[in-house]
């Protein structure tokens, strides 16, 4: 133990079995057994639930979680399932591409598999939007195989418990991580370390205000016997967030407003959302007037009232900030041009259920309230 506390570099280290048996028998008595994605075998639901959970808490995973399985019960409905259902039953979890991963993975496991995920984690991390960590999840608890896991949350726990300087980001010190994490696997019983581990960064070893007198590993935590609870994990080096801004046309027409598909690249990837054009900030009326006009053109005669500003909103991204300048725009009579493939008009009762962006789809309903309850 002596040789553990005093340790404050990664190095690779041999099998260390109190570790682990620590985990497990602390996972058995009082880790997380009643998440709806556990206590099964089947590697689909695993599958789902491990992308679900990438970024994004467990709590608000849990009812899209539920709702996408009743939906797309198994990987086969999933593979053939159009574009836009898998997308208007992903809306507002973010992190598109997930979701657009999601459903390519599931057609090449139908296509290349027969519909059965491998237990191989080489050929798991090989599909989309499956990793290494996350391939070795869904194979240790669907088929028990003794593989490595390093999300950001085991990532924290051998920070702390290890004494690890450095930001785990950083590739150096991320394939020392690896390598403790492939010397401390078990021998056996790898399905109650593996959740052991996401247990312990999630409810005990959290960001902030860790439960460290409830951990199994705090005699051994270097981390606490040097008061750097709170330095570890090394944070990112913090960098200048860019921010964009946009102004985003809320054209209606009656109980229908106009929508416009994405480009799979980019932010909202597939999804529908608003007709942009650029925000032109203190360029002045006159010139917002003209564009917003042009914009117009296609679509139809606006009511004589003219455009009306709505109140602005922002939306964080993982590397930028956008801020986003609504306009409604009623329209007196509408024109029949609106035959291009990315644009739809979307009755207002349908909004709700709408494969939109969160942030759009508050807006729309807040526009119309006497559907947001449907």
């Amino acid at each position: 133990m002596k040789r553990i506390i005093e340790e404050t570099q990664v190095e690779p280290v041999a099998h260390e079995p109190a570790f682990s048996d620590a985990v497990i028998a602390w996972q058995k008595q009082h880790g997380r057994h009643k998440l709806p994605w556990q206590n099964t075998r089947d590697a689909y639901r695993i599958w789902l639930s491990e992308i679900m959970l990438q970024q994004t808490q467990v709590s608000a995973v849990i009812p899209y979680y539920e709702r996408f399985l009743r939906r797309f019960p198994d990987v086969a409905t999933l593979a053939a399932a159009p574009s836009e259902d898998v997308m208007a039953h992903w809306s507002g979890l973010g992190y598109y591409t997930r979701a657009r991963n999601l459903h390519r993975c599931a057609q090449r496991v139908t296509d290349e598999y027969g519909g059965a995920f491998p237990a191989d984690t080489l050929l798991l991390a090989d599909l989309p939007g499956i990793g290494r960590s996350t391939a070795a999840a869904i194979s240790a608890f669907a088929y028990g195989t003794r593989a490595a896991i390093l999300d950001g949350n085991v990532k924290r726990v051998f920070a702390r418990v290890f004494g690890v300087d450095g930001y785990p980001g950083q590739k150096k010190i991320e394939d020392q991580l690896w390598q403790r994490a492939e010397a401390l696997l078990p021998l056996a019983d790898i399905g109650s370390y593996t959740q052991g581990l996401m247990d312990l960064g999630a409810t005990v070893c959290t960001r902030s205000k860790p439960s460290c007198g409830l951990c199994p590993l705090q005699k051994v935590c270097v981390a606490l016997a040097t008061d750097r609870v709170a330095e570890l994990p090394v944070r990112k080096p913090k960098q200048t967030v860019p921010e964009k801004y946009t102004a985003m046309l809320v054209i209606t027409d009656g109980a229908q407003v106009l929508l416009q598909q994405r480009p799979d690249s980019g932010i909202w990837g597939g999804l529908l959302s608003l007709p942009e054009v650029p925000d032109l900030l203190d360029e002045g009326s006159g010139a917002l007037e003209d564009l917003l006009g042009a914009a117009l053109l296609p679509y139809g005669v606006p009511e004589n009232m003219g455009l009306e500003r709505l109140l602005p909103f922002s939306h964080g991204f993982t590397h930028f900030k956008l801020h986003v300048a609504p306009y409604r725009i009623t329209l007196a009579r509408r024109l029949d041009t609106v035959g291009e493939a990315t644009h739809v008009w979307l009755d207002a009762a349908k909004i709700a259920d709408a494969p939109l962006p969160a942030p759009v789809k508050k807006l729309l309903l807040a526009l119309f309230p006497q559907y947001s309850l449907i």
